[in-house]
């Protein structure tokens, strides 16, 4: 028999009935959810009736003794400046917190009548405690990264490599890491891992090798290995290389780099990535990663993540800390496929609001091809700057086309990374396959990154359905060479947000963090702006591709519905409506009206998840 705190985990969602699959229920309507008006209608007087009952109910539903003496209104003084993201409701003075849910929202007058309503229904007292925030202050739901590496986040602020500029100062990082730490400064046998090296920014590019690190006499002798920035690179020692033994000639889905003789030089991409065996970290490793992320989100608004990638390490580490009650902040894990694995969508059971709905893993996440920096990304025409490929496919067609549609009869969600053309263009035709005569709102694909798409292939993503996910600050990042590698009329289909939007489809954005930077205003200020930071672009101060900019209220909806939408939480999360989970962050400034460059001086003063600060005070 399931102890209690095991029971979270075997609570299977609602799986789609066969009419769902086949289309033939309707979901409910959502204003919230829908581009398009409502052919319902309601006079005021009926729509202010209708609210006061919901409002009444939601009081009672979570009303308990000592939930009504924890309850609190939280206002803007200088009038409505918390932003619920509900088209019906759209900004309000106040919001009201009753436990961990939203009860009420609307002017102080109007939420305090109605708390004296509900004391007046309950036939008890209470006065409503009144918070308010700073006079510039203001309120949004809380934000979620839509794509993003936890654990792999904390493993990067042990040696990060970001930033260097050459070869020889990405092994001098490595170098001074060693020394200050004196148990592994005396023990040449211990693995020593970094991430975040980016060869497209080093003055001369080109790639490292285990060469490279012998130079050095304190890296030199001991096993080594460094991920590259965007993940798709291993770069290893000498002694690693020499630990593994004979390699294949090829790897399927991933390239061995050799030298002009044919030796390996120590670095490995994509597929290939997965001959380097690691030690695997420890559970008390895994905790203090998991730390460190966690403080970090917390300072910067997040209140939910969508890791784009459970390894059965990861999963296992997440389950358990949800039977402990210990998670912090809510994950949407992505359980990675193995393509050389067997099937298992027919058995594994899903994993639906455990922890008291901190944790949920009922997506699987598949890899299409390699990347662009790496030049992984599969395209349908040579690289402009490296005419003798086309990158690569990490998965068959005919394998897409046979897993596919059996993870989505087994009720999964299926999310497929995609780079390159040819990678989006092969899997948006897999999902047109899977995707005949079913519900697709039951179902929510996503193309995680889509980054170059054909005009045809655009247009495919809202006749589909399918949830595009992407990262506003990879375009910043990537436009500097972007031209280079591309040529200068495919870079049109690179990271074109607007041309997906205005072809119907719903985007929702994330950072990939560690990849890029986890603050999300950084991603809301790429996605606005499409300049650098310090507002440049290689189309100078107006945006690279400008026309291809977002709107505030389309990057805010990006990180609080749709993501909740794309995670099938949207009626729990997403936004400031009563009876969804109380989950908002304070931000110093007005995001949505003050100068661009001001976004990315604007601090979070709280962040809060189901009604109490995880991070400053309220």
């Amino acid at each position: 028999m399931a102890s209690p705190k095991d029971s979270s985990l075997r609570n299977r969602s609602r799986q789609p009935t066969p009419e769902e699959m086949k289309g033939d229920i309707e979901l409910p309507h959502s204003p919230v959810l829908s581009s398009k008006p409502s052919k319902h209608f309601l006079s005021v007087a009926t729509a202010s009736l209708l609210i006061s009952i919901l409002t009444v109910l939601a009081y009672r539903h979570y009303a308990s003794p000592h939930v009504i003496s924890s309850s609190y209104a939280l206002c803007t003084p200088n009038g409505a400046n918390i932003y619920t993201v509900d088209d019906s409701n759209p900004r309000v003075q106040c919001l009201v917190v009753q436990g961990s849910h939203f009860v009420d929202a609307g002017s102080l007058d109007i939420v305090k009548q109605r708390w004296r309503d509900r004391m007046a229904l309950e036939n008890t007292t209470g006065e409503l405690q009144v918070r308010y925030t700073g006079s510039q202050q203001i309120v949004v739901p809380g934000l979620t990264d839509s794509h993003a590496h936890v654990l792999e986040y904390g493993a990067t602020q042990q040696m990060p490599l970001e930033g260097t500029q050459s070869i020889q100062e990405t092994v001098k990082r490595v170098k001074e890491y060693i020394l200050s730490d004196p148990e592994l400064r005396s023990n040449k046998s211990r693995y020593v891992e970094g991430w975040g090296w980016d060869h497209t920014k080093w003055l001369l590019e080109e790639w490292p090798t285990y060469e490279d690190l012998e130079a050095d006499s304190v890296v030199s002798g001991r096993p080594v290995a460094l991920q590259s920035k965007d993940g798709h690179a291993l770069w290893v020692s000498q002694r690693v290389l020499q630990d593994m033994g004979p390699l294949p000639d090829e790897v399927e889905g991933g390239i061995i780099v050799r030298d002009s003789k044919g030796n390996p030089t120590g670095v490995f991409l994509d597929n290939a990535q997965d001959l380097v065996v690691r030690p695997a970290p420890t559970y008390n490793t895994l905790e203090k990663r998991f730390a460190t992320a966690v403080k970090d989100a917390h300072a910067v608004g997040l209140t939910a993540v969508h890791d784009a990638g459970f390894k059965p390490i990861s999963l296992e580490f997440f389950k358990r800390q949800a039977e402990e009650g210990k998670l912090p902040i809510r994950i949407y894990g992505m359980t990675y496929f193995n393509e050389s694995a067997e099937y298992w969508g027919d058995r594994v059971e899903k994993i639906i609001g455990a922890g008291d709905n901190r944790l949920s893993v009922r997506s699987i996440k598949v890899f299409a091809d390699g990347a662009l920096r790496s030049g992984g990304a599969a395209l349908y025409e040579p690289y402009t700057d490296n005419p003798e490929t086309r990158g690569f496919m990490r998965i068959s067609p005919e394998l897409l086309n046979d897993v596919i549609p059996r993870f989505m009869r087994d009720g999964w969600q299926v999310n497929v990374h995609a780079i390159g053309d040819r990678a989006n263009g092969v899997v948006l035709d897999a999902f047109e396959e899977a995707l005949k005569d079913v519900n697709v709102s039951a179902l929510r694909p996503r193309l995680e990154h889509a980054q170059i798409l054909a005009k045809t292939d655009m247009a495919r993503f809202g006749s589909l359905g399918v949830i595009a996910s992407v990262q506003p600050t990879h375009a910043i990042s990537d436009m500097w060479f972007a031209e280079d590698r591309l040529g200068p009329e495919r870079v049109k289909g690179l990271y074109a947000f607007r041309s997906i939007i205005d072809h119907g489809a719903r985007i929702t954005l994330g950072s990939d963090f560690p990849v890029e930077d986890m603050n999300p205003l950084a991603g809301f200020y790429a996605a606005i702006t499409r300049v650098s930071p310090d507002g440049k672009s290689p189309h100078g101060p107006g945006g690279w591709f400008p026309e291809q900019r977002m709107t505030r209220e389309e990057a805010l909806k990006g990180m609080t519905i749709d993501p909740a939408y794309a995670s099938f939480t949207e009626d729990k999360l997403g936004s400031i409506i009563p009876g969804k989970r109380a989950d908002y962050v304070i931000l110093s400034g007005d995001i949505m009206s003050i100068p661009p460059p001001q976004i990315l001086t604007t601090k979070v003063i709280a962040t809060v998840i189901d009604g109490k600060p995880v991070y400053g005070t309220i």
